[in-house]
C-alpha cells in the first residue's frame, strides 16, 4: 500500500508505477483505491455487465497492470459538487442515499462493499497495490477511516509513506505522520520514500539514518523531480513546465473554472509538436490569441455555479470575442451546456442558468445519469472543425444533461448543425463546436485529423510512459525492497 504524508506526495504516481514493475515480473497485478475524492473519472465495467465510473487515476493504474479497468478497483468515488458537497458514486452508480448522509456516518454503510470488493481483487490477482488518500494521520478522520490504516490493517498491507520533499519539511512530515499513528499501524510502515527529489542524495545524509533511529523506518528510496513523466494529472492542472517544446503553432486555451472535471483528456494534446496548453482563468490570457487558436470550455461537475464564476471573472465577453473574430471555440460535456442558450434544472441536479449563446441549444438536466462508452462518427463539417469530417472518434460520456435544438430559434432559422446525432453540434459559421464525448484526444484518428502527422502518434505513448515510470521506481529504491514488499503473498517462496 502507498501512503502519503500529504495529498499531492506522489501516491498516484508510484502506485501507477508498481502497479507496471509487478506486471512486468509476469504477476496478476490489480490497482485499489477504497475511496477517491476526484471530478476526473472514467467508464468502465462493473457488475452484471453494467458500467459505472472510477477515479481516473485507478483507470490509468489499471492499464499500467495490463488489467481491465472495473469499478472494484474504485469502489468508493465523491465528486465535489461544492466545496461542503459532494454527489457519491458508490460501485460505479450515484448513490442519492449516501450523497444525502453525513460524512461520518457514510463510513459504516460504505465499508462492506468496499471490504468485499478488496477481498475479490486479492483473490483474483497476486498482487493488488492499493492508493491511501491525503494522509493517514488525520486524527479528526481517523475513527471514520475507510481509505487509509483501515484498509492496511483489513489485508495485512505492507505499506510505504511517501513525502514531497520539493515543498520542504519532508523528514517532519514523515516522523509526524508516523508518531500520530498507533502503535498497531505504525508496525505495517515497511518504508519511507522521498518524492521530487531536486540534488544529489548524498545531501540528504544524516537525516535518513537519524529518522531510521527515531522509527525503526528505513528510507527505501529517493525519487528525483520528474517534470515529464507523461501520467494525466489526477488533480489540479499540468505544469506549464510539461510543455511540448519547439515552435507553437498552436495554443489551446482551456478555461479553468473551480469545478472542472476529467482535466487529463487534454494530456495528450502536450504530446502534440507545435501544441501548447495555456490553462485560463482571467479575460486577459485569452487576449493574445489568433483566431487558428482554440479556447476550450471542459467538463463542470457544476455547470450552473463554474457558468456564474465564468461570467464573474468576465470571460464570457473573452470568449465571445474569440468566437466573434472566427476563433475556434470548443466545448466539452458541461462546455456544450454552458455554450448554448439555456440551462433548465426543475429536478435540483446543478442549476438553471442562461448559456453563453454561442450555439442555438438547450439543456434540461434529468435525475437519471448518462454513464456509456461511445463510438461515433463525425458527419458533414464546415468551418474551423472541417478536419474531423468523416472522422471516426470513441469515447465515454459522463453527464445529467439532455442538449437538444433550442425549439424557438429554430423557427426562426437559427439552427445548429448535429455533426454527431445528440452527441455533437456545430454553429452555422463552423468555428464553435460542441461535444458530449470525452476522450476526444485521446482519439489517434482524431489527433490524425486535426494535426496530421505531428499528432497521429503522441510521444510517449501511454505504454511507453508506464514503462518509464517502472524503470524509475526500480532505479529509485534500494536493491532488493520492491521484491521483499511482496514476498508475504508467496509464502514458502
Amino acid at each position: 500500500m502507498v501512503l502519503g504524508t500529504t495529498s499531492g506526495a506522489g501516491k498516484s504516481w508510484l502506485t501507477t508505477a508498481l502497479c507496471r514493475y509487478y506486471s512486468n515480473l509476469g504477476l496478476r497485478v490489480a490497482p485499489f483505491k477504497a475511496q477517491n475524492m476526484s471530478n476526473n473519472a472514467r467508464v468502465v465495467s462493473g457488475p452484471g455487465g453494467r458500467l459505472g465510473e472510477i477515479g481516473s487515476a485507478q483507470y490509468f493504474q489499471a492499464l499500467a497492470s495490463r488489467a481491465e479497468p472495473e469499478v472494484r478497483m474504485n469502489p468508493l468515488l465523491l465528486k465535489p459538487e461544492a466545496d461542503t458537497h459532494s454527489q457519491v458514486v458508490l460501485m460505479g452508480q450515484v448513490s442519492a442515499e449516501l450523497t444525502a448522509m453525513p460524512w461520518r456516518g457514510r463510513s459504516e454503510k460504505v465499508w462492506p462493499h468496499i471490504a468485499a470488493a478488496l477481498d475479490a481483487l486479492r483473490a483474483e490477482n497476486d498482487v493488488v497495490v492499493i492508493e491511501g488518500a491525503g494522509s493517514p494521520a488525520e486524527i479528526n478522520l481517523h475513527a471514520s477511516d475507510i481509505v487509509n490504516m483501515r484498509v492496511a490493517r483489513h489485508a495485512d498491507a505492507r505499506c510505504l509513506l511517501v513525502t514531497d520533499i520539493d515543498r520542504g519539511g519532508a523528514f517532519a512530515h514523515l516522523y509526524g505522520t508516523w508518531a500520530l499513528l498507533p502503535e498497531d499501524e505504525r508496525a505495517l510502515i515497511k518504508g519511507f520514500v522521498l518524492n521530487k527529489f531536486r540534488g544529489h542524495a548524498s545531501l540528504l545524509a544524516p537525516a535518513p539514518q537519524m529518522l531510521q533511529e527515531l522509527t525503526g523506518v528505513a528510507t527505501v528510496a529517493t525519487i528525483p523531480m520528474q517534470w515529464h513523466h507523461g501520467l494525466p494529472e489526477e488533480d489540479g492542472v499540468f505544469d506549464d513546465r510539461t510543455l511540448s517544446a519547439g515552435a507553437v503553432h498552436t495554443t489551446v486555451a482551456v478555461i479553468a473554472y473551480p469545478r472542472i472535471s476529467n482535466l487529463d483528456e487534454f494530456q495528450p494534446l502536450k504530446n502534440v509538436p507545435g501544441v501548447r496548453l495555456l490553462w485560463a482563468r482571467s479575460p486577459a490570457e485569452l487576449g493574445g490569441l489568433k483566431p487558428s487558436d482554440w479556447v476550450v470550455l471542459p467538463g463542470s461537475k457544476s455547470t450552473a455555479a463554474d457558468l456564474f464564476w465564468l461570467r464573474a471573472q468576465g470571460l464570457d465577453g473573452a470568449i465571445a470575442r474569440h468566437a466573434g473574430q472566427g476563433g475556434s471555440v470548443l466545448g466539452v460535456c458541461g462546455g456544450l451546456q454552458m455554450l448554448g442558450e439555456a440551462l433548465i434544472d426543475t429536478a435540483g441536479i446543478d442549476g438553471n442558468a442562461p448559456g453563453l449563446g454561442l450555439l442555438p441549444l438547450v439543456t434540461t438536466f434529468e435525475v437519471a445519469k448518462t454513464v456509456q462508452r461511445t463510438q461515433a462518427q463525425f458527419g458533414a463539417m464546415h468551418g474551423a472543425w472541417e478536419a474531423l469530417a468523416g472522422a471516426p472518434v470513441t469515447g465515454y460520456e459522463i453527464h445529467h444533461g439532455q442538449t437538444a435544438q433550442h425549439p424557438a430559434m429554430a423557427a426562426k432559422g437559427d439552427v445548429a448543425r448535429e455533426v454527431i446525432p445528440g452527441i455533437a453540434w456545430q454553429n452555422p459559421a463552423g468555428n464553435v463546436l460542441g461535444v458530449y464525448l470525452h476522450g476526444l484526444f485521446e482519439d489517434p484518428a482524431v489527433l490524425q485529423a486535426l494535426f496530421g502527422r505531428a499528432g497521429a502518434a503522441p510521444v510517449p505513448t501511454l505504454d511507453a510512459v508506464f514503462e518509464g515510470l517502472a524503470r524509475m521506481a526500480e532505479a529509485s529504491f534500494a536493491p532488493g525492497t520492491l521484491s521483499a514488499l511482496i514476498v508475504p503473498a508467496f509464502p514458502g517462496g
